[in-house]
């Protein structure tokens, strides 16, 4: 039974006069109806009543402060925007027009600052007992011209509901607003305001913290609906554009079911947070989520369940606004009677949209769901589907059962569609959008909504694979190679790119569900391919996809590259060249899927080293390390004496360097520390010297200094200190007891800069770098960086790993945490504090997580005494 609404919310009538009496009332009253409907079941209905009985309250408001005021005669007070539709979110502002007679603008100089000392009064009043005011005041005139220069304006005085005052003011108002209307330019106005907002919230309704009034799928993309109807004379709301046949009567519901619980969410967020809040962000999903009973499991946070039932209701929206804009745009141009031409048997094409033949199309021929997807990407000129098919195909859901899925002719379309030459993308895109890709693909549905809880992956699982298929088809398209030219030259050489679309699919379709999801999803692939007939050797090389897609990442940012084993081991599980460009395919377009932020292009190079080295081994290349080393010292004298180098300035140097040094640097770099370092072997002070990065963004930077067991630990002090970021380290110790290390660093004050631009930064890191390094004394406490908000509401649990190497000479050393600034910086003391020496260090930011490896060695690591202290202190030092 429906819970009443407090008498209070109708009481603005006997709302007492004075100023400070009716804050008490309005705020009072204001507080009990939230107090009410938190009080209520978490349903729509509750909502439903808090936004209208809210309104009224406010209306009632104003109304006592309009008399109060005094306000004059000839003039009217309108409420606007949201609160003109009557329903006001607990903090969302109160619009409200003043609206003028044309007499004001005639009047004596008198009247006319009676009139604005009156209203400066009302304005003021209003913020005085607590209403957030968004006020303007016009004429009825003044508002016609603001409207026809903003759309903004426009829509706003759409809305416009009287409150008190003149009526007479606001009917001269509403007929002349109705008249200036130009439904065609509106539309377009808003269309494109629409599209913008969309490319705003990257075309997504599935960020993983979604704002549930603007983003795509919000209850600002229902409005939209309603404004250009409303403009054109199609009706106000859902039944009356049902009454004019734009929408029927299941859609009417699904609208209405929608809509409520974007209203719900967006009204407990306002209330949770104690302010305006629309976007569900990562600290308050819980709490929002426990409003409406949800409870956490072993197995499901009660965030996800909430969040799964917003994306659901948010692509249902997003749907039904799609069938919708385009069915009142044919409406308003009247391009419902377009000529049509037909395409094949079951569609049609009017105006660049594919249509289909009839409405019961699906119905009818199940197979012509299926086949919409290949006609559009088979039909040169389609640009998207008309309101009938993607109405036609919202109805047809029930249609897509086990029988659908099972049938000889659907799998055989499904993989036309993947084979074709082009279109890929935005037939998938469209698949997901209609619903029919989780239909079809079963093990798919599952994870559509799913989020995400590993910090840098940006979208839901399903969003994340289409961008991974958008990547992957991407390297197939000449106009992208500039884009990704390494893979664009691997993908020429591919001959059946579907191979990868399917992988791209099944990658992550397995998330979710406990263990590990590469080998669940090499398990789901590999039924597909045998539902789906794909040959035993192409279905292999898919299978292998799926289940290693993780693995050539994890080896380059996380093991030694220089090391020969480490490569013979990964070319024996790749086992061919061709497996091994998949892979490294894959890699790459599943990296740039999971953030804008995540990849970078020293990332790209670690991939690409790791390729380049797996293809030698796979040809059967031995590795010599010395032919290879050789190379490296021909190769970097050859670029010193293009700097006009004495002969043998490399000398002194490398007498003093072991055989790992020229191992892990290439010819360029060692060229680069001959030409820095020669007249410097036997300093006494720490010589850096920095030079803009061969690769990326940022700086690389070399640290030449008597060796002492702090150094790595003063070093990493400086570059935190001075807001930089670690992407890599090489550090070696020479043979007279030098270190020569390098780091691949970047900053955000050189990020998106011209490298042109580095040299003042280059001479500041040169010269405060090298005091840091001179400096003596105890190394000062590491600072505990600020964690982010979502690091706070999704913690990582802090790991240390401690593992010999397979020639137990060696150790590495694993950290996975949540990132802060000075994280790596307190790492480096704890290993200094112990005399534990650092050769190598792999350092790994996936969004705000870390994964970080470490190549250590020291005497203390062989006392399993102390090597449990040096853990303990870790994990003290990587805790947040």
């Amino acid at each position: 039974m429906a819970a009443a609404v407090p008498e209070r919310a109708n009481a603005g009538a006997a709302a007492p006069a004075d100023i400070a009496a009716l804050r008490a009332h309005f705020r009072a009253g204001k507080a009990e109806l939230i107090a009410h409907f938190e009080a209520a079941r978490a349903s729509a209905p509750a909502a439903a009543r808090l936004l209208k009985a809210l309104a009224k309250h406010v209306d009632a408001t104003l109304l006592a402060l309009w008399q109060h005021c005094e306000m004059p005669a000839g003039a009217a007070l309108l409420a606007v925007g949201g609160y003109g539709r009557g329903e006001l979110f607990p903090h969302s502002d109160v619009d409200v027009l003043v609206l003028l007679p044309p007499a004001a603008v005639r009047c004596s100089d008198a009247d006319a600052a009676a009139t604005q000392s009156a209203i400066e009064r009302f304005i003021t009043a209003c913020w005085d007992i607590g209403l957030e005011i968004g006020s303007s005041v016009r004429t009825v005139d003044e508002c016609i011209a603001e409207a026809e220069r903003d759309v903004t304006v426009q829509t706003s005085l759409l809305e416009s509901r009287y409150l008190c005052g003149s009526r007479r003011v606001f009917t001269t108002f509403r007929h002349a607003n109705t008249r200036a209307m130009d439904a065609k330019a509106f539309l377009r106005a808003k269309t494109l305001e629409m599209r913008q907002r969309h490319t705003k919230f990257e075309d997504t309704p599935y960020a993983l913290e979604p704002n549930c009034k603007e983003s795509p799928g919000g209850l600002r993309d229902l409005q939209v609906v309603i404004w250009v109807a409303r403009a054109a004379g199609l009706g106000k709301n859902w039944n009356e554009l049902a009454a004019k046949g734009l929408i029927t009567p299941f859609e009417v519901k699904q609208l209405q079911r929608n809509e409520g619980l974007l209203k719900l969410i967006r009204a407990r967020l306002h209330v949770i947070a104690g302010r305006r809040e629309d976007r569900l962000v990562f600290d308050l999903q819980t709490a929002v989520a426990e409003s409406f009973g949800y409870q956490s499991t072993p197995g499901q946070r009660a965030s996800e369940v909430l969040m799964r039932r917003y994306y659901w209701a948010a692509k249902a929206v997003a749907q039904l606004n799609q069938i919708l804009m385009l069915n009142i745009e044919e409406r308003v141009a009247g391009s419902q009677d377009a000529p049509m031409r037909p395409i094949g048997e079951h569609f049609l094409e009017r105006g660049g949209m594919l249509e289909v033949a009839s409405d019961d199309l699906y119905q009818r021929h199940p197979h012509a769901i299926l086949q919409t997807f290949l006609a559009y990407q088979q039909t040169v000129g389609i640009k998207g589907l008309s309101a009938r098919t993607l109405r036609a195909l919202y109805n047809a859901r029930e249609v897509m059962g086990a029988e659908f899925r099972s049938d000889p002719v659907n799998r055989a379309t499904f993989m036309q569609i993947l084979r074709e030459r082009e279109g890929q993308t935005h037939a998938f895109r469209l698949m997901n959008q209609t619903s029919v890709l989780g239909r079809y693909l079963w093990v798919f549905r599952r994870i559509v909504g799913q989020m995400q809880h590993d910090l840098f992956h940006v979208y839901t699982v399903d969003q994340h694979i289409l961008m991974v298929l958008r990547n992957v088809r991407r390297f197939f398209i000449p106009e992208h190679a500039h884009e990704y030219p390494f893979c664009s030259q691997l993908a020429l050489t591919w001959d059946k790119p579907w191979i990868l679309y399917v992988a791209a699919l099944f990658h992550d379709v397995a998330k979710g569900r406990g263990g590990d999801h590469s080998e669940l999803g090499a398990v789901e692939v590999r039924r597909f391919c045998r539902d789906h007939a794909i040959a035993r050797e192409d279905a292999a090389l898919i299978e292998f996809l799926v289940r290693e897609h993780l693995r050539m990442s994890r080896i380059a940012q996380k093991e030694d590259l220089s090391d020969p084993e480490v490569i013979q081991e990964f070319a024996r599980r790749v086992g061919t060249p061709r497996a091994l460009a998949g892979l490294y395919l894959l890699t790459v377009a599943d990296i740039r899927g999971t953030s804008p932020k995540v990849w970078n292009a020293w990332k790209g190079k670690l991939l690409e080293d790791l390729y380049r080295s797996t293809l030698r081994a796979l040809g059967g290349a031995q590795p010599n390390l010395d032919a290879e080393i050789e190379a490296r010292k021909e190769e970097a004298r050859h670029l010193l004496n293009l700097h006009s180098m004495l002969p043998d300035t490399e000398g002194p140097l490398w007498k003093t360097l072991e055989v790992s040094y020229f191992v892990r640097h290439d010819a360029p770099d060692i060229a680069w520390h001959a030409r820095s370092l020669f007249r410097h072997i036997e300093t006494k002070e720490p010589v850096v010297k920095a030079r803009p990065s061969s690769v990326g963004e940022g700086l690389q930077v070399l640290v030449y200094s008597p060796d002492r067991p702090d150094l790595f630990a003063r070093i990493c002090g400086y570059f935190d200190s001075a807001a930089f970021n670690i992407l890599d380290a090489k550090v070696h110790t020479t043979r007279a007891g030098y270190a020569l290390d390098t780091f691949q660093v970047t900053s955000p004050r050189i990020e998106g800069q011209d490298p042109a631009h580095y040299r003042d930064l280059i001479s500041l890191v040169e010269t405060q770098l090298a005091s840091a390094v001179a400096a003596s004394g105890p190394l000062p406490e590491p600072s505990r960086g600020r964690l982010s908000r979502r690091v706070k509401s999704f913690p990582v649990t802090p790991r240390i790993t401690l593992r010999p190497d397979e020639r137990a000479q060696r150790w590495l050393l694993g950290v996975s945490t949540s990132d802060r600034s000075g994280l790596l910086y307190a790492i480096a003391r704890v290993l200094a504090r112990h005399h534990v020496n650092l050769q190598l260090a792999k350092i790994t930011t996936l969004g705000e997580r870390v994964e970080d490896t470490f190549l250590i060695d020291g005497s203390a690591l062989q006392q399993n005494k102390q090597q449990l202290e040096i853990e303990s202190e870790l994990l003290d030092a990587i805790s947040p």
